[in-house]
């Protein structure tokens, strides 16, 4: 095992990269079938989103188990963040593949969904043909309000990490203006701040290689061989889909759409439900106004990453849409599964592709200010997203004007919502003053909607 400073060693690190368990200090290493046991409890028991999760994998293998060292979690962490997708789950795919190479990244990758995907499958299932009634109606309309507070929360959590600087800070106010007022495209706010990242790094140092500048994990051609083997297998619904229905069903154009999704998702779900929700709603007509908050408040429910709320709008989109001859819930699950399938491969994917490379490139200063730069302009992204929640939540009725390129979304005052903004308030003073959490929070307003449609 090489330190920050470590001498060189040779040979590919691909597929077994060197025991972490050596270092000093370290517990020994797990079996692969110990290993599979804790990934199984994680996937369970990951609750209360990103940060949650992240907490509980640093309990479980490097507090408890000492089976990763402090260093290389936060090394491979630091990686992921500036990865498109859920950081939490390419983490467990990074530690999985550091402890038992890469048949111990695709069980942690799976174990990590896999809870989180059956659960919100089957409530999807049930929101679908029930969620009219009038009492699901009255939980749904206690979830939303706890949801805004639960974003508020998650956006204060990544604020207090990520804008320590004033250009951080700038950085975040200006995602955030052209956003809100300029509707300019969310990929292009997180392409902009990496570049500016990059740009505006110091520039003191040459990228440092651990193991030694002349040693390479991979060939070119194991590399290419590799990238053609997981974009084939990214791609390989599309082809059963075209052979079984024609291109323009449902499940093609879910297929399209959310492997979109999967290339510019910085920041994890929050990030970029906005986007998702007008492009389902205004575009594509897959969901109604207002479902998308109902989607997120049943992901929030379930372990798991919070972006398997794509797997509820493409379940929605397909259940309304079902290809001629098929049942509606069939196609829902068929779209749901494949909406899934092109979220998480390319996670897996970009975990084997780089984390060889990067376990033996430390101290990347044009790296870590791209991250930097990108977790600052996550900050204004996901205010755009609770100012988003906020008008919907609070206001029966939001009206966009556009005034030049200046787009604004003008609540009408009428409209206001008294019991919408009570139980976000008590949401809010759930999380943030009885520490109740999540899964509690959106119990109690649950229950509160409930309570208010029988008043």
């Amino acid at each position: 095992m090489n330190d920050q400073h470590g001498t060189n060693e040779t040979g590919p690190v691909s597929d077994h990269p060197r025991d972490v368990s050596t270092e000093p200090g370290r517990g020994p290493k797990p079996s692969f079938a110990q290993a599979v046991r804790v990934w199984a409890r994680i996937g369970l028991l990951g609750f209360g989103g990103p940060a949650g999760q992240i907490a509980l994998m640093h309990r479980e293998v490097v507090e408890t188990r000492r089976w990763v060292p402090e260093d290389r979690f936060l090394h491979a962490l630091n990686y992921c963040m500036l990865l498109p997708g859920p950081e939490a789950q390419q983490l467990a795919i990074y530690i999985g593949w550091l402890l038992h190479g890469t048949r111990g990244g695709l069980v942690a990758g799976i174990l990590f969904v896999l809870p989180g995907l059956c659960i919100l499958l089957g409530l999807s299932t049930l929101y679908a043909l029930y969620h009219q009634t009038g009492m699901l109606s009255a939980v749904f309309f206690g979830l939303k309000a706890a949801v805004l507070a639960i974003v508020v929360e998650a956006l204060l959590r990544l604020a207090r990490r990520a804008l320590k600087t004033v250009s951080s800070r700038a950085i975040a106010a200006l995602a955030f203006a052209a956003l809100f007022f300029f509707s300019v495209p969310f990929p292009l706010v997180i392409l902009a701040a990496g570049l500016f990242g990059l740009l505006t790094a110091k520039r003191k140092a040459e990228a440092r290689w651990v193991a030694g500048a002349t040693d390479r994990s991979r060939t070119w051609p194991q590399t290419l061989a590799l990238v053609g083997l997981w974009s084939c297998l990214w791609v390989a619904p599309l082809g059963l889909i075209l052979a079984l229905w024609a291109a323009g069903n449902v499940f093609f154009a879910l297929h399209i759409f959310f492997s979109k999704m999967a290339v510019v998702t910085f920041g994890g779900a929050y990030a970029v439900l906005a986007y998702v929700a007008q492009q389902a709603v205004e575009t594509h007509h897959w969901l109604r106004p207002g479902e998308m908050l109902d989607g997120l408040a049943l992901a929030e429910t379930t372990p798991g990453p919070l972006v398997l709320v794509l797997t509820f709008v493409a379940f929605m989109a397909a259940f309304r849409l079902p290809p001629a001859g098929l049942d509606p819930v069939v196609a829902g699950l068929i779209g749901g599964l494949v909406a899934t399938w092109v979220t998480f491969v390319p996670c897996f994917a970009l975990i084997f592709l780089g984390a060889p490379s990067v376990e033996r490139l430390r101290g990347n200063r044009m790296a870590v200010a791209a991250m930097s730069a990108i977790s600052a302009a996550v900050v204004g992204v996901i205010l755009n997203l609770a100012v988003w929640f906020a008008l919907h939540v609070l206001f029966a009725n939001v009206q966009q004007s556009r005034f030049g390129p200046l787009v604004l979304s003008v609540p009408e005052l009428a409209s206001f919502n008294v019991a919408a903004a009570l139980l976000a308030a008590l949401a809010g003073s759930l999380l943030f003053v009885a520490r109740l959490g999540v899964v509690g929070t959106l119990a109690v307003c649950a229950a509160g909607g409930l309570m208010l449609s029988l008043l």
